[in-house]
This record gives C-alpha cells, sequence and structure tokens, in this order.
C-alpha cells in the first residue's frame, strides 16, 4: 500500500502527534522546487473533508517555471484569517551525507529528520493540526479560516504568492489578516514574532577592460583595478546606524569573478555581485541611488596602481544592473493580529516573545500589499542544511501555540 506521493504508507504510529504525522506524510512528497510533488494532493485530501473550499492554481510566466499552487477556504463570513506557507523545498544535496533518507521523515530519539521538517513543512503540519482539533471540538469560528500554500518559495517567486494573490484580488476573494508559518524562533518557539522586514536589492556590476599580455600591460587595460576600487567604495563607509525597528543596512558583495584561468592574459572583464538589506531610511530607488552615488565616487578613486606606461589612471568602463523585482521594507503595524499571536505564544511558552524584522525575505514581502502580515513557525537553525530536523515537542508547542491564536483572534469578533 501506498500513500499520496508514491512512498511507502506507514500505519500510523501512536507516539506520533497528529502534526507529526501530517509532517511525516508531507515529507515523503519530494516537492523540490518547482515539482508538486503531491504535497499540496495530500493537503487538499485533508482540507477538503474538513469542509474548505479547495482552489488549485498554476500560473506560468517568461522563462519561469510553471508553478502549481493551493488556495482553500472554510467560511464566508470576515475576517478572513489566513496561513500563508510553501510546500516547495531546497535540494536535499548530497543525499549520502545525510543520516537519514531526507524524504523518508524518519524519527530517531524524538527527533523527525527530513528536507523541509523545519521550512516550513513543519509549520504547514502544526497549523492543519491546530485547525483540525477546532474543527473536531465543535468549536465556531466567527469569520473564516483560509490556507494560501505555494509550491515557489524556494524558487523566482514569480508563480507563486504573488502570482495568486494577484487572482484572489481579481476573483474578490478579502483576506483580512495572514500568518505566515516561517520557521522564525532563532534559539526556542517562543524567541520571536517577525512583524517586519527589510528591504532587499541585488545587482551585477560588470568592468569592462581590454584584454592582453600581461608582459606588455600599456596595450592593455586591466578590469581587476577597476572592480576593486568599485567593490570598495560600496563597502567603505556603513549606510547607516538602524533605526527604531530596524537593523542597519547591510551590503554584502556575494562574489568577483573574472574567470581568467591563464597567468599571463589580462582579463577583459570583471564583475561583482553584491546584495543590500536595507531597511526604513530607504527605498528600493534610493538605495539605488546611493550605490551609484558610491561607484561614480569609486571610479574616480586614485588609489588603485595608474597605467603603467603613462603613469595616468585609466578611466574606469563599468555599469551596474539590477535584479528585476526588489523586495521593499515593510512593517505591520496591526495591533489586534501582533496582539492575538503574542498572547497565544506567551501562554503557552511562558516567553514574551521579541518582536523583530531581522532576518532574509520571505513571501510575507507580497502579502503585506494584500492585508497585516506577521511570521510564527519553529526553530529554524537546520533549514537547507544536511539533515534539516525537528523535535517532535517542538511541533507539539507550535500546534499549542496556533491552537491559542485562532481562539485569540478571533475572540474580538465574536458577535
Amino acid at each position: 500500500m501506498t500513500g499520496l506521493c508514491g512512498t511507502p504508507k506507514c500505519q500510523s504510529m501512536s507516539d506520533l502527534s497528529p502534526a507529526a504525522e501530517i509532517l511525516r506524510d508531507l515529507i515523503r512528497c519530494p516537492s523540490v522546487t518547482p515539482v508538486e510533488g503531491g504535497a499540496l494532493d495530500y493537503l487538499e485530501s485533508r482540507l477538503k473533508p474538513l469542509g474548505f473550499v479547495v482552489t488549485r492554481k498554476t500560473f506560468s510566466s517568461l522563462n519561469t517555471p510553471d508553478v502549481e499552487n493551493l488556495y482553500a477556504r472554510l467560511g464566508d463570513q470576515s475576517p478572513n484569517l489566513c496561513f500563508a506557507g510553501h510546500t516547495d523545498v531546497v535540494p536535499a544535496g548530497d543525499e549520502t551525507s545525510w543520516s537519514a533518507n531526507p524524504f523518508g521523515a524518519d524519527v530517531k530519539d524524538g527527533v523527525m529528520f527530513g528536507r523541509g521538517a523545519v521550512d516550513m513543512k513543519g509549520g504547514i503540519a502544526c497549523f492543519l493540526a491546530a485547525v483540525e482539533a477546532h474543527i473536531r471540538a465543535g468549536k465556531t469560528l466567527p469569520g473564516s479560516v483560509s490556507f494560501l500554500i505555494t509550491g515557489d518559495e524556494e524558487g523566482p517567486a514569480v508563480n507563486g504568492t504573488s502570482a495568486i494573490l494577484d487572482w484572489l484580488v481579481e476573483q474578490g476573494e478579502t483576506i483580512d489578516a495572514c500568518i505566515v508559518g516561517e520557521p522564525t524562533n532563532p534559539d526556542v518557539i517562543g524567541d520571536a514574532i517577525k512583524i517586519g522586514r527589510r528591504g532587499s536589492v541585488s545587482g551585477t556590476i560588470t568592468v569592462t577592460g581590454v584584454q592582453g599580455h600581461a608582459a606588455y600591460p600599456h596595450l592593455a587595460d586591466n578590469p581587476a583595478r577597476g572592480i576593486t576600487s568599485l567593490v570598495c567604495a560600496l563597502l567603505c563607509d556603513p549606510f547607516d546606524a538602524g533605526t527604531k525597528n530596524f537593523q542597519p543596512t547591510n551590503l554584502e558583495v556575494t562574489s568577483i569573478d573574472i574567470g581568467n584561468p591563464a597567468f599571463n592574459v589580462i582579463p577583459a572583464s570583471a564583475i561583482a555581485r553584491f546584495n543590500v538589506r536595507f531597511n526604513d531610511t530607504w527605498t528600493a530607488e534610493t538605495i539605488k541611488n546611493e550605490i551609484e552615488s558610491r561607484l561614480v565616487n569609486g571610479a574616480g578613486d586614485k588609489t588603485v596602481r595608474p597605467d603603467p606606461a603613462t603613469g595616468v589612471r585609466q578611466p574606469i568602463d563599468w555599469k551596474v544592473q539590477y535584479t528585476e523585482r526588489p523586495s521593499h521594507v515593510f512593517l505591520t503595524k496591526d495591533e489586534r493580529l501582533i496582539e492575538a499571536l503574542s498572547v497565544a505564544v506567551e501562554k503557552v511558552t511562558n516567553n514574551k516573545p521579541e518582536l523583530s524584522t531581522g532576518g532574509g525575505t520571505s513571501d510575507a514581502r507580497f502579502i503585506k500589499d494584500v492585508c497585516p502580515v506577521v511570521e510564527f513557525g519553529l526553530v529554524g537553525q537546520t533549514m537547507h542544511q544536511i539533515d534539516e530536523r525537528v523535535p517532535l515537542s517542538d511541533l507539539n508547542v507550535l500546534t499549542d501555540v496556533y491552537s491559542e491564536f485562532l481562539v485569540s483572534f478571533f475572540a474580538g469578533n465574536t458577535k
């Protein structure tokens, strides 16, 4: 007998909680970006019997893979509280380096191993388990609950959450508040709620020189000099000291490439790639303006060795090209949403969570254009790693937090 994902279907184990059973089944769906892998089929099979109206949408765009997404809603009243997440996962890497099958969901010493255990099939499993328990206990919700699940968060993020949100708006569907189940906690569940994110801009600097023989530099123009000056200009001074709600803006040069294997050839070009995470001091446009101002200054730098023949520093022939879709900085200020989640976290964990804006980006950057959004999930220490794993006890704690959050959020809407 096989499960929905074509893997051997194990008998339910008495020591697995409902959340752990759901996570086990999801991990066994090999949904590596952008492959659906049976994960959405599985979620649909659990949501429909609960009364959810389930819609599956596949979106396509030029030069990006097709992606299947799921939107499911229970109820037709407002407010509509949405849980957003992704079933796609990053590749397992060298599977021989894992101590367990990355798509086997093996449990060892109370810990479940598998790709996506933390990022973020575990969060989906816990919220679904919380909703199932709420419904089966006969509890009513003065409003609606929905799931927005994509298969494109770990990929280009073009045909996933952004596309299905556009479709929902076209359909007249309203989401009033959203929680994203990304792994937000650094050490233990209850550490942090994400209430915003810094923006992100990535770009590539290209310096064009003149290729030539290393022994005849006067006949060439070495682009290594130019790329060195430009990179130093980007990194030399801080952008800001941070703000009340955000860390300082940070730019990292992620690669410098010349691609020249020969020792005696002056290369023709050099490139450098960078990413900047910016706070609310900046917008995507103003941070680009600052970057370009620094590059202009760097291009006029006279400290790098001048032309050996003339003693004059040659002008740098450079350009910068940005990736098409920057992520914009945002901060959620919805007191009801933040308070409801904070109350739930503190009640279950006895921890007062930090309201954080640290870390990278997530699909919350798209959702914030539609409704207030917060993020809360598992501990993220092993996400994307070999032997990604989650303690079963953490699944139970997160399920309890989500259960309390459902009660807390809707309590203010009781008629």
